[in-house]
């Protein structure tokens, strides 16, 4: 039986608020997209007292577009075991939503053998604790996205730079190819920077001040520049697509950097 031209209206009317209700219901979910961070010192959120100490978490969001949100879960000191056995992934995985993402970068703890409380091995345990994240992120329906860890600044003789994280970038990488989960190799990617800039200009990089000689933390420099690296691998591996990032090839001002008051204890 067919419809009469006015039912074929009516039920035409009655289809677009529901057209335009699943429509909203899309864009909202794209809107509000989040991109959480899991990881150590280097990525971490920097709080006054440490300026200017900043950790590259901080600078992603210039690089980012507006609606595309920015969730810091990375804390100073600690593991791919010890952020687990704190608590922290968990906290991350109660928030964390259908198309979100979780990008996880740790080794410069994982590597302390002394310290069995964040110690892993690299081709065992390590793997053993990414595969939470990877796990954890995929059953909520969230994008894991693994990053080897940036390097440090570290030079030989004749002016090289020099690796420093052992065998974990080799073991992420060959998880990330076993999981099929997008690798963002910021170990390789910071050596050839630190290399290109030479021994002299990767200070001007890391947090050397009139006290202090640190060659594994940022300025705002390094952080931009580490963040930088990060938007472009996110981009390249098509985590995000070009409509999620900007400003890849724009000078960033430092000023854009800030440090918060410590939150209260």
């Amino acid at each position: 039986m067919s419809l009469s031209r006015r039912q074929v209206s009516l039920a035409a009317v009655a289809a677009v608020p529901l057209a335009l209700a699943v429509t909203g219901t899309a864009q909202a979910a794209q809107r509000h997209r989040t991109l959480y961070i899991a990881g150590d010192s280097t990525a971490a959120q920097k709080y006054a007292p440490a300026a200017p100490e900043t950790g590259w978490g901080m600078a992603i969001p210039f690089f980012l577009r507006k609606d595309l949100l920015v969730s810091h879960h990375a804390v100073n000191g600690r593991s791919s075991k010890s952020f687990v056995d704190e608590g922290r992934l968990d906290a991350i995985l109660q928030a964390i939503r259908p198309g979100d993402f979780l990008l996880i970068q740790f080794a410069h703890n994982d590597q302390k053998v002394a310290d069995p409380a964040r110690y892993t091995e690299p081709w065992t345990t390590y793997q053993d604790y990414l595969r939470l994240y990877i796990d954890g992120a995929r059953a909520r329906g969230a994008r894991p996205v693994l990053a080897t860890a940036v390097e440090r600044r570290r030079f030989d003789a004749g002016g090289n730079a020099v690796p420093t994280h052992g065998d974990y970038p080799a073991a992420m990488r060959a998880l990330a190819e076993e999981e099929r989960v997008a690798l963002l190799d910021l170990q390789a990617l910071s050596l050839a920077l630190w290399q290109r800039l030479g021994v002299e200009v990767t200070k001007k990089y890391f947090n050397w001040t009139a006290t202090e000689q640190d060659n594994t933390h940022f300025n705002p420099p390094g952080a931009i520049a580490v963040a930088r690296l990060v938007a472009r691998e996110l981009l390249r591996t098509r985590v995000l697509g070009p409509r999620d990032v900007r400003r890849l090839d724009e000078e960033i001002p430092e000023s854009w950097i800030t440090w918060p008051a410590a939150p209260a204890a």
